[in-house]
């Protein structure tokens, strides 16, 4: 059965494929910038990565731990892809992505742990790290850019445990946890529209408003909390809605 985040990423990869989708402006001068088939692509790696390496399934729990980033969102939509539950509180969950490996996220809390480094270039993650802890940037490009679950995933089961402890089914993904469209009473929602997202709302209202923008047919403007966002940046980037 097709679920939403399933849907959306054949959408963003089909229609305007070459367009951007989401474009990261991160500190010491990074800017990062994903088409829509660059992005699919990332995202089907990580899924294949995901199920294939760690074992994850449809229901399987994966706790971000991680800052609102460009590498934070494709994890997620790798993990709705493939049917699995997005944890962003301290629930329980199986798999842990983190940019904080210290030797406690190897020590039996969680079947497996990623290590993701931040930095936009990074090919690996610099230094050790502890025994069973998986180097994501080093791991992820050996994976098919095409992803196929091996099970197939269900709409009804849980996609997201918020912060607040706010839960919703993949079946609500894009109809729910998504946001909608800010526009006044004499404003129908935009489609197409450039939409900046600031990481300093924190990773679940980032994802809300990715998600909301993406499924209007937009794109994302993902600002670090250390970047000023200027006329400039807003000009440059053909910002329509912040």
């Amino acid at each position: 059965m097709s679920i939403p985040a399933f849907e959306l990423m054949t959408a963003l990869r089909s229609g305007q494929s070459t367009s951007p989708r989401l474009t990261w402006y991160g500190p010491d001068a990074e800017r990062v910038e994903l088409s829509g088939r660059v992005l699919d692509n990332w995202v089907a790696k990580t899924s294949n990565l995901l199920q294939d390496e760690l074992d994850a399934e449809p229901g399987t729990r994966l706790r971000l731990a991680l800052p609102a980033h460009w590498k934070s969102v494709v994890l997620a939509l790798a993990a709705w892809q493939l049917g699995m539950e997005v944890v962003l509180d301290a629930a329980e969950a199986e798999l842990l992505a983190t940019a904080e490996p210290g030797p406690a996220a190897a020590e039996g809390a969680f079947d497996a742990v990623l290590a993701v480094a931040l930095p936009a270039l990074a090919m690996r993650w610099l230094g050790e790290l502890p025994s069973g802890v998986v180097d994501y940037a080093a791991e992820v490009r050996s994976h098919g850019d095409f992803f196929m679950p091996h099970v197939d995933p269900e709409a009804g089961r849980r996609a997201v445990q918020g912060a607040a402890g706010d839960a919703y089914s993949h079946a609500e993904l894009l109809q729910g946890f998504a946001a909608p469209a800010k526009a006044s009473p004499a404003e129908s929602a935009e489609s197409g529209e450039r939409l900046l997202v600031r990481a300093a709302d924190g990773l679940e209202s980032v994802l809300a408003q990715s998600l909301g923008a993406w499924q209007r047919d937009g794109s994302v403007v993902l600002v670090h909390p250390d970047v000023a966002v200027t006329d400039r940046l807003l000009s440059d980037e053909r910002v329509s809605r912040s």
